[in-house]
């Protein structure tokens, strides 16, 4: 390895409480964050779970949908928002729902795997049409150590079909909460890591066929610090920032990223990764080319 370092990712602190799996977009020019709010988040008083958009300016909730589902990611295509979700933890089932203003939400089912897990996903355009990444946890013989992460292919971004069964990464550990870029030619995966402790780290990887991957020699991308603790939303009240100073940290998962203004805007979750979690802001100042390869440059 040369004397160069890895890109400096600089951690701005919590934006909120029991807030973990959400995608930041760039929709008509502005900077929304996609959520999924589970039934325990502190502000869902409808005992169910369901997707939100939040317009970040201004930090105002768009109207919910996907009532019931879980574990979402977010994609943007000539002005059309698609999101895809499972109809429960460990369902068979993702779901896409697609809008052009964010209220007004379409859906079908996008993809049906009989007997396995499905949990976090993520899409990007690949190569040949949209690849999605998807995290699977059942059955043993399909995942080896849980989780696995597996891949889907569309043209359409609504019909998917899952791909050859050595595009997979990887069966040999834990390997989960994918996110998928791709990127002259490689395919970009940021995914978590459990280390004995235990403790939580993104890790990033590339692929040219989603079958042979390249591990950076600077992952980990993150580790838990001092610095997920710093308030970075006014609005948290005492009590929130009460539990975020008491809170136990072993964690920096569900990274998700997208390229704002010049700059790469990062969230991710910290906490204990057993319910006590926080979702949190980074940046890296460049772009989203410039930080991705910079892993392996």
């Amino acid at each position: 390895m040369s004397g160069r370092s890895k890109p400096s990712i600089k951690k701005l602190g919590t934006v909120d409480c029991d807030m973990v799996e959400t995608t930041p977009i760039i929709f008509r020019d502005r900077l929304y964050l996609f959520e999924y709010v589970r039934p325990n988040y502190w502000q869902n008083k409808t005992g169910n779970s369901y997707f939100r958009f939040i317009d970040v300016e201004v930090d105002k909730p768009i109207s919910a949908f996907a009532w019931g589902y879980h574990l979402g990611s977010a994609y943007v295509e000539d002005d059309v928002v698609f999101v895809y979700g499972v109809e429960r933890w460990g369902g068979s089932e993702i779901r896409v729902f697609w809008s052009r203003d964010l209220k007004d939400w379409s859906s079908k089912l996008a993809l049906k795997l009989p007997g396995w897990g499905i949990y976090n996903n993520s899409v990007c355009m690949g190569r040949d049409g949209y690849v999605m990444a998807i995290e699977i946890g059942e059955p043993k013989e399909v995942v080896g150590i849980r989780y696995t992460i597996y891949f889907a292919e569309s043209e359409d971004l609504i019909n998917w079909r899952l791909a050859p069964l050595d595009h997979v990464y990887s069966k040999d550990r834990y390997t989960a909460c994918p996110a998928l870029r791709f990127l002259n030619d490689y395919y970009y995966m940021i995914y978590l890591e459990a280390k004995p402790g235990p403790r939580y780290e993104p890790h990033i990887i590339r692929s040219r066929d989603l079958t042979n991957w390249e591990s950076s020699p600077y992952n980990p991308v993150m580790s838990p610090s001092e610095e997920d603790k710093k308030i970075a939303n006014p609005k948290l009240s005492e009590d929130q920032r009460r539990r975020i100073r008491e809170a136990v940290n072993i964690n920096n998962s569900d990274v998700d990223l997208c390229e704002f203004r010049g700059e790469t805007i990062i969230y991710y979750s910290w906490g204990n990764q057993q319910g006590t979690e926080f979702l949190a802001r980074a940046i890296y100042h460049g772009s989203l080319k410039d930080f991705l390869q910079g892993f392996f440059e």
